[in-house]
């Protein structure tokens, strides 16, 4: 019970975090970050979850071109080419591992990019089974986004 409680703080905590959509303040020339909270989305649907939590940092084409990319510290990698990088082979089980928050990659885990695992966990309600068929969606649909 609180371990329930602590991961629904954090996972609240980060979702406040989570999206992170550019906007040019009146006063300011430099674009500022507005955090919204994670909406739940089918898990049976990579594209529809990547439009709803990836898309707003990677672009919708995942090419690291969002409308929050702009005001990142750390720019969001271009997803195209994960497979061009790792000698031709798409690193399913690092995309994976880093959705989960068990792999690092410079953003993501910071305040900038959340850890996707409790967010994804959150919207499932805990069930482990549907975070794993969002997590592997979400896989499959990067890999079907990498460039020929």
């Amino acid at each position: 019970m609180r371990v329930t409680k602590f991961i629904s703080g954090a996972a609240v905590l980060v979702m406040i975090a989570a999206f992170a959509v550019g906007q040019q303040a009146p006063a300011q020339s430099s674009t500022q970050v507005r955090h919204v909270p994670i909406t739940n989305t089918p898990s049976n649907s990579g594209k529809e979850m990547f439009s709803s939590y990836c898309a707003v940092c990677h672009g919708t084409e995942g090419k690291g071109d969002g409308p929050a990319a702009s005001a990142m510290k750390t720019p969001p990698n271009d997803l195209t080419v994960l497979a061009q990088k790792n000698g031709g082979k798409y690193p399913a089980a690092h995309v994976a591992a880093v959705i989960r928050g068990q792999a690092t990659t410079p953003s993501h885990g910071t305040q900038e990019m959340p850890i996707w695992g409790p967010l994804l966990s959150s919207v499932s309600q805990g069930h482990q089974a549907e975070v794993q068929q969002r997590i592997t969606n979400l896989v499959n649909y990067i890999e079907g986004l990498q460039a020929k």
